[in-house]
């Protein structure tokens, strides 16, 4: 094994070492990863990504080797190409001034032209090759006349993007009730479906100002541990039902699945706490699946309307 910076990478003659890199394009902006084939670049070192759209400048926030089998290949839309020079490092400097004033310029226009919008973010290609003014609204934005004039201000290419107000709030950041950066600001690059349900599976209380997040929906961390709720549930005693433990039989209260706890209530009204060791083998009520039940009430009305028309 050899040691390194980050991690421990074992030495694999078949292997190919490459390097997972960690960056950063705007000083608020997503991490995100990236592949590279050499060790000469370190953290906060200014890069040269090829991006989709072309060369991006970026920030060097972490990295760590990984070892790939011949033939094989990270897959990522970023990779590392080399260092930047002085000009491209000035000139990325500039590149946030100059996204700032075109955030402005844009502001004053969507209030000349009278539009229902908020601007959220303004991102300019580091070649100047096209400007994303990134915005949310309510209903749909009649802005031609906005684009018209942002076209003949900056002379480049300029494109409007709607985004959700999730979206909003990944790109604007923020600290989360835990006190950590936001989920979506920090790591996650898609939004997954958060229902009611999993907030319910955890026992929490459904209460909209607990359970939503700065984006006024639901937190997108209940969706992160339903799953981890679901697979420890799925094998203690479901609330309600009767188990009997060394001849005693109890009523299951509530169930703590990080804790692998249940509170059972005995016939004398008495609550207990039981742990893992304690309801794991113990004997369960019968739990009847819900089409026998229904097949045996149809079959005793049908019994009971025969013996009507006998009589």
């Amino acid at each position: 094994m050899e040691e390194t910076g980050w991690e421990s990478v074992p030495k694999e003659e078949s292997a190919t070492r490459h390097y997972r890199y960690r960056l950063r394009f705007r000083e608020d902006g997503l991490v995100v990863g990236a592949r590279g084939d050499d060790d000469v670049f370190s953290r906060s070192q200014v890069v040269m990504v090829a991006a989709p759209h072309g060369l991006e400048p970026a920030v060097v926030v972490g990295k760590v080797p990984i070892c790939c089998q011949a033939g094989g290949a990270l897959k990522s839309d970023y990779a590392v190409l080399r260092l930047a020079t002085p000009e491209e490092c000035a000139d990325y400097l500039v590149l946030a001034r100059q996204e700032n004033e075109a955030f402005n310029i844009c502001q004053g226009l969507v209030g000349k032209h009278a539009l229902e919008m908020r601007l959220v973010r303004v991102e300019r290609f580091f070649n100047g090759a096209k400007i994303i003014f990134y915005f949310t609204a309510d209903n749909r934005v009649d802005f031609r006349a906005l684009v018209k004039d942002l076209v003949r201000e900056f002379r480049t290419r300029v494109e409007m993007r709607q985004v959700g107000v999730r979206h909003e709030t990944k790109m604007l950041g923020g600290l989360g009730a835990c006190g950590r950066e936001l989920c979506c600001a920090s790591f996650m690059n898609n939004f997954d479906s958060v229902t009611i349900k999993m907030a319910k599976e955890q026992d929490l209380p459904l209460n909209p100002t607990k359970i939503s997040g700065l984006c006024n929906r639901l937190l997108c961390c209940l969706e992160h541990e339903y799953e981890t709720y679901r697979q420890l549930r799925r094998n203690m005693p479901k609330v309600g039902k009767k188990i009997k433990i060394g001849g005693e039989l109890l009523r299951v209260k509530s169930q703590n699945p990080l804790r692998e706890m249940i509170v059972a209530q005995a016939e004398d009204g008495t609550e207990r706490q039981l742990a893992r060791e304690q309801w794991q083998n113990c004997e369960r009520e019968t739990i009847r699946p819900e089409k026998t039940i229904k097949k045996e009430k149809t079959a005793d009305k049908t019994h009971k309307t025969e013996e009507e028309d006998d009589a």
